[in-house]
């Protein structure tokens, strides 16, 4: 079974605002709603938090000190059957700073031919009502989670 954690970072201006990445590649840059994620990578023998942090500036560009108030979420499982551990932290930064890593890929299919693509071609802030129709359909229980544990806290 897979692996994956994540962090799912917010900020409130003034509501509530999730960040999320799109994945970079061919095979998703028509595709929008469901398919979006927040900043995660697999592991498998390794910390799943420290894993979380580094995927994050991976993925992003941007930096999280693992001091930062982290809330721990609990782990959802996608439909492939990969369990995805996942915290939230308030933060803030800009968009346009997103740098991600690449990835090889054969394009077109069977030319022989290499390509490289972001791992995430594109990243936003989101309100928890948008977050939800863009993210892949298991990951919006991190949403679900956030926007509860933060009204239990107000």
């Amino acid at each position: 079974m897979k692996l994956s954690a994540g962090i799912l970072a917010y900020h409130k201006h003034p509501d509530i605002e999730v960040f999320l990445v799109h994945p970079g590649g061919p095979f998703f840059e028509k595709k929008d709603h469901g398919v979006w994620s927040i900043p995660k990578g697999e592991y498998i023998d390794e910390d799943p938090f420290e894993i979380a942090i580094k995927e994050f500036m991976e993925e992003t560009g941007n930096i999280l000190s693992k001091t930062m108030p982290f809330i721990a979420l609990t782990e959802v499982r996608l439909k492939s059957g990969k369990k995805i551990s996942a915290w939230a932290v308030e933060c803030d930064f800009e968009i346009n700073f997103i740098q991600s890593n690449s990835f090889e890929l054969e394009w077109p299919p069977k030319s022989g031919k290499t390509k490289l693509f972001p791992e995430v071609d594109k990243a936003g802030w989101f309100t928890l009502e948008q977050g939800r129709l863009k993210l892949n359909p298991a990951q919006t229980d991190f949403v679900d989670q956030l926007e509860a544990i933060l009204k239990s806290r107000f």
